[in-house]
């Protein structure tokens, strides 16, 4: 069991995973564990669809049949990032976009090797379990902000199982597909994805070192 700190430095995005089985208690007990998160008045707005075995493939091989014949039919239904990028961001965003493709071994242009990585996505990166986050349509901002601290209350308590996680928006894109597959009710929308499992420390983009900034450039301290 990792200490708080630890569990947090530890924590990356990795992107390719041992097929190693994780029982269905451990997954059950880090969204236990993760549910502590706070929320506003305690509303709790999270949803998570948990897929295993099967189901993962049948999510998996439905999503992968639309980006593969249909890609231009799909996009989010909400604004990722934003709009139009600009600096400090694009930077920042860049560089973590072409370390990435450096170490999958694919340079400037290859546009055949970047979809079939992007494609990876939509299998979870192969690990054993794959999770979508479903939200309330009508939740405000504040309520996506103790979504995403539940998500990373379970990316923490996944390193206390000695696992690791992937956050990823991309299964936003395909949002249509999923509610479908998913039977979801109309006011019900899909908020992203997140693998979760062993990794696979042979892989070369599991060597991804991501920058963080230095603390001044981030917090201003108020003393006086």
């Amino acid at each position: 069991m990792l200490n708080v700190d630890e569990a947090i430095i530890s924590r990356r995005s990795v992107r390719a995973y041992k097929p190693d089985p994780i029982p269905r208690q451990t997954v059950a007990h880090i969204l236990e564990v993760a549910s502590r998160a706070p929320s506003g008045t305690n509303i709790q707005p999270w949803h998570v669809h948990v897929f295993i075995g099967d189901a993962l493939k049948s999510l998996c091989d439905a999503v992968l049949d639309a980006f593969w014949n249909e890609p231009e039919k799909h996009k989010n239904d909400r604004v990722h990032y934003m709009t139009e990028w600009r600096e400090p961001y694009l930077a920042r965003r860049r560089k973590v976009g072409w370390d990435l493709y450096g170490l999958a071994g694919i340079r400037k242009g290859e546009h055949e090797k970047t979809r079939e990585f992007h494609s990876r996505n939509f299998k979870f990166f192969n690990a054993p379990v794959g999770m979508i986050f479903t939200i309330d349509r009508d939740m405000g901002w504040m309520s996506w902000l103790d979504y995403g601290m539940f998500m990373q209350n379970i990316c923490i308590a996944a390193r206390g199982q000695d696992l690791h996680t992937c956050p990823q928006a991309a299964w936003g894109s395909y949002h249509d597909v999923i509610e479908k597959h998913l039977g979801l009710p109309s006011e019900q929308l899909v908020h992203c994805g997140m693998s979760l499992g062993h990794e696979d420390t042979t892989a070369e983009v599991n060597k991804l070192e991501t920058v963080r900034e230095p603390l001044d450039a981030y917090v201003t301290f108020h003393e006086r």
